[in-house]
């Protein structure tokens, strides 16, 4: 089993920037990829942004350049650093670990999910 804490959560005012960090604990050796999600009301689990064991990172489209996952081994903690929010991002940001397989853009992937943080973006 592998727990999740998700914080940094909160209120930006758009164009600001928000870190949003993650907590592992639990058998955290058996995951693979560590990825970030965002769900609005209505709307379905997005991906935002993954990390993989030996260091590669991916990003959706919409967020490149603007958002910056890593991590602290060390810590057993990953991050997302976003930059420049936008009003529609405003959503539920769930990390999530998966521990096998090459995929890392689909929720399905994922074994364990946080429980969530809000992120409002104001107009």
């Amino acid at each position: 089993q592998v727990q999740l804490v998700e914080s940094g959560g909160g209120l930006v005012q758009a164009g600001g920037s928000l870190r949003l960090s993650c907590a592992a604990s639990g058998r955290t050796f058996e995951t693979s990829t560590m990825g970030w999600f965002r769900q609005a009301p209505g709307k379905e689990r997005e991906f935002v942004a993954a990390i993989k064991y030996g260091g590669s990172t991916y990003y959706a489209d919409s967020v490149k350049g603007r958002f910056t996952i890593s991590r602290d081994s060390a810590k057993n903690t990953v991050y997302l650093q976003m930059n420049s929010l936008k009003p529609e991002e405003t959503a539920v940001y769930y990390c999530a670990a998966k521990t096998y397989g090459s995929t890392y853009y689909t929720p399905g992937a994922y074994n364990y999910w946080g429980q969530g943080t809000q992120v409002t973006v104001s107009s």
